[in-house]
């Protein structure tokens, strides 16, 4: 024990005193926050270029309901479709020529845009909608209803459904589906990105000290098993610290900074929802959707991201020796990286596909696919992870867990074996069926 734990601190100080691991790890949260802000903040500072479209009618209808904007400006021409063309050719202001055929009411297809240069889905979609409704107005005149916009704009109705969890064993609260799904998915790639990295990361450390012969030198005292087990905790270590400072930042984000920047009446009414009040009522006064104010009380539940974090932990340690343990017996079996591709995509296929099951989580958290993929030790790091948010049963992730290490117990003893062989062989690629004799010796 005390050579793995000499090993496991070396790993842990070459890696953490470094200036990059202190740069990532400090930059990553607001990196993230810019990536999630970023389309925002190009729609409120970058200004799209006005665009003129000459409109030529010959419904008549069409025409005069447009409405012009900031972006879109409609000018009506008396003239035909092959003159409107030449003159807007010929003029740098004229973005392009809307042509709307007699016969549009009944043919809502019959609309075509000319265009001087390349168009956009977003202002053909805006276009089309403003035609589309002046075609549905037209088509109801037909049924010769009086007040026919008042009727209508009186029907309408907007739900915004209010989610509530009976199926605990506390009070019944609001929950958000948008907000688990937001934190499940973020989580999901979180996991996928430190076992891809970082377990990586253990089979170059292992190929590198092979090549230099390090390996060799220290068998001599420190058994092949302790080196591995050293290596793996040490790197897994260095992962959960920085997992951990993450989620100190996200508490202390949830617990200082996003009360200090919302009103003050919208915060009176997130604490009044985690307190249980009525959600809809709360909204309705304060003129937002239910959803909002519910999403924000599970942003501002520090209590409740604390427990999530924990939980990402022990699945983050879980999964990364699993994997770890996987790369470690692979650097050992080679002399180069680009020795390993073949072995690396099967240990790596499980995690793709894990990513791609949580993509599923957002549409049904508790689907047997996803359900049986938070099972299975090789894909439940991240599919669990992701589903973690949506509030699973407690035993479900306590045998999930238990899955995961007792697989990684069954792994790292096999690793172990390889690494106990391939750290001396040098120049023969391996093959699946040598690592499999090795494991027999």
């Amino acid at each position: 024990m005390r050579n793995i734990g000499l090993i496991l601190m070396r790993e842990f100080r070459e890696r953490v005193y470094k200036k990059s691991f202190i740069i990532t790890t400090i930059l990553m949260p607001l990196l993230m926050i810019l990536l999630g802000a970023a389309p925002t903040l190009i729609m409120e500072f970058v200004d799209s270029e006005t665009k003129k479209i000459t409109v030529i009618d010959e419904s008549g209808i069409v025409a005069p309901k447009l409405i012009s904007d900031e972006e879109l400006v409609f000018e009506i021409s008396e003239k035909d479709l092959p003159q409107a063309l030449v003159d807007a050719s010929q003029n740098e202001d004229n973005f392009g020529v809307l042509h709307i055929g007699k016969d549009i009411v009944a043919n809502p297809n019959n609309a075509r845009l000319y265009t001087s240069a390349s168009s956009s889905l977003v202002l053909e979609e805006s276009i089309a909608d403003q035609i589309e409704k002046v075609i549905e107005s037209e088509r109801l005149k037909a049924y010769n209803i009086e007040n026919i916009d008042e009727i209508l704009e009186n029907v309408k109705a907007s739900v915004h459904l209010a989610t509530f969890r009976t199926d605990k064993d506390e009070e019944s609260a609001a929950t958000s589906a948008v907000a688990s799904s937001l934190i499940g998915m973020l989580l999901g790639f979180l996991l996928y990105f430190i076992l891809a990295i970082y377990g990586s990361m253990v089979m170059q450390s292992v190929i590198e000290e092979k090549n230099s012969r390090i390996l060799e030198v220290m068998v001599s005292t420190v058994k092949p098993f302790e080196m591995l087990m050293g290596k793996i905790f040490g790197i897994a270590l260095v992962a959960a610290v920085q997992v951990l400072v993450w989620g100190v930042l996200i508490v202390l984000f949830s617990a200082v900074i996003m009360p200090a920047l919302m009103p003050e009446n919208i915060l009176d009414s997130v604490h009044q929802v985690q307190a249980g009040a009525d959600v809809s009522a709360l909204a309705m006064q304060q003129d937002v959707s239910p959803e909002m104010l519910t999403a924000m009380a599970s942003l501002l539940d520090t209590g409740h991201l604390a427990m999530i974090i924990g939980t990402v932990l022990l699945y983050l340690v879980g999964g990364f020796l699993l994997f770890a343990s996987l790369y470690a017996a692979v650097g050992a079996s080679v002399d180069q990286a680009q020795d390993a591709q073949q072995l690396t995509t099967i240990i790596t296929l499980p995690i793709i596909v894990a990513f791609v099951v949580t993509m599923m989580v957002m549409k049904d958290p508790n689907s047997p696919l996803v359900f049986w993929c938070s099972m299975i030790p090789f894909t439940s790091p991240i599919v669990m992870v992701a589903r973690i948010p949506s509030g699973i049963p407690a035993w479900e992730i306590a045998t999930s867990l238990v899955l995961l290490y007792a697989t990684f117990t069954i792994c790292v003893w096999g690793a172990a074996k390889i690494y106990k062989i391939g750290i001396f062989m040098h120049g023969a690629k391996p093959t699946i069926r040598d690592m499999w004799r090795w494991l027999k010796y």
